[in-house]
């Protein structure tokens, strides 16, 4: 029998992590949640990764957690779930979930802490603590209000039900619904384009579209300290692939003096 384990390569910028627990369709074991933190902050600091993937392995994105680790301590459960869940969306690169077959209870929240998620035709989303009478975190229950919208956020928490692909779409929880067989190929397409886009402009826009405040100065220090404007302006006048190189380790080299120009 496999280990359940996170697999996890960098092909062309993109880093791709896969939830592989096949004796239980991809369910997170609490070894799982508590590795999934650093393996993300070693992903952050690679300056090769551009971007990330979450899937699952074979036909399953992830069944939630193993039920069997909520035996002991469900509270110390939870708390790891919520801290891998809190880092994947910290994770300051553009993050997508590649959804095939189930993405329920724990599944669903790696997924919503994602910034984009594809499914292919024939998923099923659903998050189910109503079905075990646990508590949904605080945090997970905000984003995926901020995902639907109140009333769906509400249909899916009290009755436990899942969602077809087709149904997530509407609510906003997928972003596209692929047909069997070409979700990969969608997915390694659209990352290469998110690759090749300025990662400061995708950094900073990711901070200001999850509601962080106070860090406009920060932002405008780091533009005009990076040659990313300079790269895509003159690339689209030469009608030419713009070559971004800002990445996250130019913010220590940042000037602080907040009247430094501003880049837009």
């Amino acid at each position: 029998m496999e280990e359940p384990q996170l697999l996890h390569s960098v092909t062309d910028s993109v880093a791709t992590v896969v939830i592989r627990h096949p004796a239980k369709r991809n369910a997170m074991t609490a070894a799982m949640w508590a590795s999934l933190p650093p393996l993300l902050g070693a992903l952050a600091d690679d300056p090769a990764v551009r971007a990330l993937v979450l899937t699952g392995d074979g036909g399953t994105f992830c069944a939630g957690a193993d039920i069997s680790t909520l035996q002991g301590s469900p509270l110390e459960a939870q708390r790891l779930a919520v801290a891998a869940e809190e880092a994947l969306a910290a994770f300051p690169k553009p993050t997508l979930a590649a959804v095939r077959g189930h993405c329920v209870g724990g599944g669903a929240q790696l997924a919503a802490a994602c910034d984009l998620r594809f499914a292919e035709e024939g998923a099923r989303f659903g998050v189910t603590p109503a079905k075990l009478g646990i508590v949904y975190p605080s945090s997970a229950t905000r984003r995926l209000v901020s995902l639907v919208g109140p009333a769906s956020a509400k249909y899916l928490l009290f009755s436990g039900e899942l969602i077809d692909a087709e149904r997530a779409l509407r609510t906003g929880l997928v972003d596209e619904v692929l047909p069997a067989g070409a979700l990969d190929a969608r997915v390694a397409e659209f990352t290469r384009i998110l690759a090749s886009r300025s990662l400061l402009t995708q950094a900073a826009a990711k901070e200001f579209a999850d509601g962080r405040t106070g860090r406009d100065d920060h932002w405008h220090r780091a533009a005009a300290a990076s040659e990313d404007t300079a790269e895509g302006v003159t690339a689209f006048l030469e009608r030419r692939a713009p070559r971004f190189t800002w990445h996250l380790s130019a913010l220590e080299d940042a000037p602080e003096d907040a009247s430094a120009p501003r880049a837009w």
